[in-house]
């Protein structure tokens, strides 16, 4: 039981996940247009939270939540289930299959056979589509690999009940109608609206805001908990930004992506010379994670780096706050 389904390698993996599901009902959306009108790019700052005994950071909203933000502004229904019974969840993923439909998943990525060892940690929000099974395996397109690749029941079972923080709970989902005609400009715009709105909010915990708040926190780590304390809070921070996601530059990267796809549909030159902007802003993120890492792995030669480590986030945190300002009057 296989169904016609094309595998694309994407950036992202509930960005490839929608991209791909929406294609095979014929409706092709680029993985950059997902994201950007699901307001993929975010950023939040819990340090109430202790998320492997650091504070709560993410660079992205939660889970599902492009997927579900991108089909409400293109008028498309999608259908989740989740199941308390292993059994049942198999069995409501088996009939799926046999009436044609390639279902995403979310799952751990900790028990994922075919992932490479230094990628497994303790994620339980990565997507993948089962499109069939043969000789007692699923078969998965994962859209972070280059291949498509099979899952046993017993394995695919244990990555769908995975345990601990957003247990995935068997959670399953898929496209149940796409619209004869989708008005994809109105959706880019909402999108574009909603990530300004987000990233530009006016509590500290939110976007822009959120950003200085943890780069003013960094000497203060320093100086109140100490080095190994600072450096693994520093870690945690890097780790949600490039590992978990690609939250950091690889989302801005997406992003000037969507925004150049967007110029071209909106017929809007400003969004083209902003997607540029953005792109540049990635590449201090990325800048940003390589010196934090020096940092962690004790190669780094700076004297008062943690103050510089401040600084380099706040002037960041500047740059996003005027190019947000600038994406909201373009729109």
């Amino acid at each position: 039981m296989e169904l016609n389904f094309e595998h694309h390698q994407t950036a992202h993996c509930e960005n490839g996940v929608a991209s791909n599901l929406l294609l095979n009902k014929g409706l092709k959306l680029s993985e950059p247009m997902i994201f950007g009108i699901g307001s993929g790019l975010f950023f939040v700052y819990l340090p109430f939270l202790k998320v492997n005994f650091a504070p709560g950071f993410s660079y992205r909203p939660m889970p599902g939540a492009i997927f579900s933000k991108a089909a409400k502004r293109l008028g498309i229904k999608i259908k989740r289930e989740k199941f308390s019974n292993p059994q049942e969840a198999q069995k409501a993923l088996e009939r799926n299959l046999e009436q044609n439909i390639p279902t995403g998943l979310q799952v751990g990525v900790f028990n994922l056979t075919y992932f490479p060892e230094e990628y497994k940690f303790h994620f339980n929000a990565h997507n993948l589509v089962v499109y069939g099974k043969e000789n007692g395996k699923f078969l998965i397109s994962d859209p972070v690999m280059d291949y498509t690749t099979s899952l046993t029941e017993a394995e695919l079972e244990k990555v769908r009940y995975a345990k601990g923080a957003l247990p995935p709970k068997g959670h399953m989902y898929y496209p149940t109608y796409i619209p004869e005609n989708v008005n994809i400009e109105e959706a880019i715009k909402k999108g574009i609206k909603d990530t300004c709105k987000n990233m530009l909010a006016p509590v500290p915990i939110i976007g822009v805001k959120a950003m200085r708040w943890v780069a003013r926190n960094i000497p203060k780590w320093a100086a109140k908990k100490g080095t190994k304390t600072t450096n693994h809070y520093l870690g945690q921070l890097i780790r949600m930004q490039e590992e978990i996601g690609t939250g950091g530059g690889g989302f801005r990267f997406i992003y000037g992506a969507f925004l150049q796809e967007a110029a071209v549909i909106l017929k809007n030159d400003e969004l083209k010379e902003l997607s540029k902007e953005i792109t540049t802003i990635g590449d201090l993120w990325r800048d940003f994670a390589v010196d934090i890492a020096r940092v962690y792995k004790n190669r780094n030669s700076k004297s008062d780096i943690y103050n510089q480590l401040s600084k380099s986030m706040l002037h960041i945190a500047d740059l996003e706050e005027a190019f947000y300002k600038k994406l909201r009057k373009a729109i």
